[in-house]
């Protein structure tokens, strides 16, 4: 696969790119599906584009596909359990799994506590790009990856339904200057975003069309970007941030929406034990930060081997020691050689809420800062947000290493552990300099309200209440829902008996909870996971000594019951041929706690893939799958079926209206 600002067309060879001095348009590109975000959903819609033998573009802000499996360094798996036993994933991400374990002949090779399966991002990258290679052989597919590359500006149809063409701007390093990774992405992001060359980066502007030049509706433009970029440029309606308490989100802590307060993001880094102790350089701006640093605020985990241990993604073999000890995760302590991964929330995790420091610009900022305007976008980033958590991350390899102090915990345990060193260099795990990953790690993102539909006036989105398996009947419920909302609540739990009690007005204390998720007439995908929060902090700023999270967001923690993903959480309003994918869904921000793993944005990426290809061979558009629901269509059960048949399922085994044994599909 090409690299830095190679770019492939009809074939994974790298090309010498043209550089743009402006934003004249340096290159045309035609395809059927362009895919904005190579991460895990982009690389899984790619996947099954190009086995459909479609010509599909991919781009990416970083040099890797992969998102949180690679570019940001979460490399371990995020699995629930039963579904991990059965194998019963979508048809790409099982293969994964497969070439994970052919490669290091074991599923784990960092024998991690947290998963059955950590390894390296830089092999994941090399896995992946095999897959996609693999693919476009197979389906006679085209894959034209451009990498280094973000979206600037859309070009609307005149009713403005449709996106006809996406004017893109590709980087790469100045000559004379340092490989692309040398320095982290909140120096470089802004620059990026702009026409014109400058000192560090040349540019050229790359507009994608469709492959017919007949009408825009032969192509699909798939938004899986980390943060809905595409959503918020083509100005769709979205939520971000945490939703308003009612009858379908109850355990939410606010009665109006904060969008200001989003689930904490994390810059990961690699860290290798050594034998001897290694030579540690205190940054300039660690004591900015040391307030926040800590192990957990349980007690059990205040512990450097657990730490270590806990994401470790490369761990090595003495044969002298064929069998060696382990802790009491289950897992060997950690030793000489060890690679840990880190992701951690009193350490790298970095949690902003306020409208000050947030990341993720609401539609309002975008207005107010000109992002809105023609060729005006940035990418929708506070950058001075995304350099404190590049800090706040290296910081906290210094305090893992060298720190004594612990913001969670009164006991003295913590001590030096200088037995360590940050990896870095372009040939190290995350392949960056710095070595921090290339992107954070992103939980939660701009979320599309989907189109109005039956049952749903106000436009379609999945809620608390579809998958949740938490105890709605605590007194924090009936304590804080007005009396008809508490009723509704109940009256949405009934399942079967829904029409019953509204019919006999069943008071709620009197009806059985069903014991399962919702089930969706057009479901495409599947996704479990706990409901796992890393909220906002109080505070502003999120270092101050003694800031806590903000207050209430964990109510919904939760576990999960088995869910499927609905075909219209992946339609917007408004523009007909663009497709939500990721982290981007119509979802409320309590089901984005849980459909943010790795396995549930493979299978939402492979249904919008396979949603896209489809509907260019029938010739419709995706709303046009759904718009007469609850009457299923002819062409929406192909869709389904089609999934189906190529092992990418859109139900858990053994889960209907009529099994109330759900809840043995255990999270744990």
């Amino acid at each position: 696969m090409a690299t830095a600002l190679s770019i492939c067309v009809g074939s994974l060879i790298a090309a010498d790119p043209i550089i743009a001095k402006n934003n004249a348009i340096d290159l045309n590109e035609e395809c059927e599906i362009l895919i904005v975000g190579g991460g895990v959903a982009g690389t899984a819609a790619a996947y099954e584009g190009l086995l459909s033998g479609r010509t599909v573009c991919m781009t990416e802000i970083t040099d890797w596909v992969g998102g949180q499996i690679t570019a940001q360094g979460t490399s371990a798996l995020d699995e629930a359990k039963k579904q991990r036993n059965l194998w019963f994933f979508p048809q790409g991400y099982t293969e994964f799994r497969k070439r994970i374990e052919r490669q290091y002949g074991k599923l784990n090779p960092g024998d991690c506590w947290v998963s059955v399966s950590c390894f390296l991002p830089s092999d994941a990258q090399a896995i992946l790009v095999g897959m996609l290679q693999e693919a476009e052989r197979k389906g006679n597919g085209k894959l034209k990856w451009f990498p280094n590359t973000v979206i600037k500006n859309l070009e609307m149809s005149a009713d403005g339904k449709l996106i006809d063409a996406a004017i893109a701007i590709q980087h790469r390093p100045a000559p004379n200057t340092p490989p692309l990774n040398t320095e982290p992405l909140s120096s470089i992001i802004e620059d990026a975003y702009r026409y014109e060359d400058s000192a560090r980066l040349h540019k050229q502007t790359i507009r994608f069309a469709p492959l017919s030049k007949e009408k825009s509706r032969n192509w699909f433009v798939i938004d899986s970007t980390e943060t809905g970029e595409i959503i918020a440029l083509a100005d769709v309606p979205y939520r971000l941030g945490i939703d308003p308490r009612s009858h379908l989100n109850p355990s939410s802590p606010v009665l109006d929406n904060d969008k200001y307060c989003t689930q904490g993001f994390t810059y990961t880094f690699a860290m290798e034990q050594t034998a001897e102790p290694q030579p540690q350089q205190k940054p300039n701006f660690y004591d900015r930060y040391l307030p926040y640093y800590g192990s957990d605020p349980k007690p059990n985990l205040a512990n450097f081997d657990t730490i270590f241990t806990y994401r470790r993604i490369w761990s090595t073999e003495n044969p002298q020691v064929p069998n060696p000890p382990k802790n009491r995760f289950g897992v060997s302590g950690m030793k000489a050689g060890d690679i840990s991964m880190q992701n951690w929330v009193w350490g790298n995790d970095y949690r902003p809420g306020t409208d000050k420091d947030n990341l993720i610009y609401s539609r309002n900022q975008l207005l107010r800062s000109g992002q809105l305007e023609p060729n005006g976008w940035m990418g929708g980033l506070r950058t001075a947000t995304l350099k404190s958590g590049e800090e706040i991350a290296l910081g906290f390899y210094y305090w893992l290493v060298a720190g004594t102090t612990d913001s969670q915990q009164k006991t003295d345990w913590k001590k030096p552990f200088p037995n360590h060193r940050l990896l870095t260099g372009l040939d190290s795990p995350m392949g960056t300099k710095h070595g921090l990953s290339k992107y954070p790690y992103i939980r939660e993102s701009r979320r599309i309200i989907g189109r109005p539909s039956y049952g749903y006036p106000e436009g379609f989105t999945m809620a608390e209440v579809d998958v949740s398996q938490v105890d709605f009947s605590a007194d924090f419920y009936r304590e804080n829902l007005p009396e008809t909302k508490y009723r509704d609540l109940w009256r949405s739990l009934a399942g079967l008996g829904t029409t019953e009690a509204i019919r006999n007005n069943t008071p709620p204390e009197q009806i059985k909870r069903r014991t399962r998720s919702t089930i969706y007439p057009d479901a495409v995908g599947i996704a479990q996971y706990y409901l796992d929060f890393h909220p906002c902090l109080s505070e502003y700023p999120v270092e101050t000594a003694g800031n806590t999270e903000r207050e209430g967001v964990r109510n919904g923690h939760a576990p999960a019951f088995p869910g499927q993903i609905p075909l219209r959480s992946l339609i917007p309003q408004r523009v007909d041929n663009l497709i939500a994918s990721g982290k981007n869904i119509a979802f409320s921000y309590i089901v984005a706690a849980g459909y943010r793993v790795h396995s549930y944005e493979w299978s939402v990426g492979a249904a919008a893939g396979t949603t896209a290809s489809f509907a260019l061979s029938e010739g419709i558009l995706p709303y046009q799958f759904v718009e007469n629901l609850p009457r299923v269509s002819p062409q929406l059960m192909q869709l389904q079926q089609k999934l189906s048949q190529n092992n990418n399922p859109i139900a858990f085994p053994n889960t209907s209206i009529f099994n109330l044994d759900w809840a043995d599909w255990k999270i744990w």
